[in-house]
């Protein structure tokens, strides 16, 4: 059954089958939200959302392209307004810290006992820089970068799901790898200092 069948299904009243889609494109689905978000919680959480409004809109599907590239879609937008909204909370966040702020919060991490906490750390450091990095790119660059590495799909692919051309995407994708150079290289310099 392919997934046009599926969706006929569900569109004719048959809700169960809903679950066959959700099996089959969670796994890309919470990738896509991982490259964006760098959160596993937050990932799981946007994922839930986006079937949520995938299945709510599922009248709207027209099959023009692949129900794997009309999620995508979905996913890349959540992920990109949930980044948006996380940047304003992280602004208020800094603020507060700057400014002080009448709670304090205490942060602490497991370390595993077979892992030297020196070692942890310096993969945590390494691991922020990329993010950071990575949300500093335009949106287009960052969309491009993440759907190309974090889900390994193809510029046909990302072309489809960013509604553009595979030449756009390649120039995307070189850019992003430019611009990660160049950032996570001042970062760097910036961190020795």
């Amino acid at each position: 059954m392919t997934d046009n069948d599926i969706i006929a299904q569900i569109l004719q009243g048959d809700r169960n089958l809903y679950r066959k889609l959700v099996e089959k494109y969670q796994p890309m689905v919470f990738r896509t939200c991982m490259g964006f978000l760098h959160n596993k919680d937050d990932s799981d959480d946007l994922t839930q959302e986006i079937f949520i409004q995938a299945y709510q809109t599922l009248s709207g599907f027209k099959g023009d392209a692949g129900f794997s590239t009309w999620i995508y879609r979905i996913a890349v937008n959540a992920s990109l307004n949930k980044t948006r909204k996380s940047s304003k909370s992280l602004l208020v966040q800094r603020f507060e810290m700057v400014f002080g702020n009448s709670g304090k919060q205490e942060y602490s991490f497991p370390i595993p006992d077979s892992e030297n906490p020196e070692n942890i750390l310096i993969l945590d450091e390494h691991r922020e820089l990329v993010q950071r990095a990575l949300e500093s790119l335009p949106e287009n660059q960052r969309t491009a970068i993440v759907l190309s590495k974090y889900d390994d799909l193809s510029q046909r692919q990302i072309a489809q799901i960013m509604k553009t051309s595979e030449g756009a995407v390649e120039a995307l994708i070189q850019r992003a790898k430019a611009n990660l150079r160049e950032k996570l290289s001042a970062l760097q310099k910036k961190k020795k200092k």
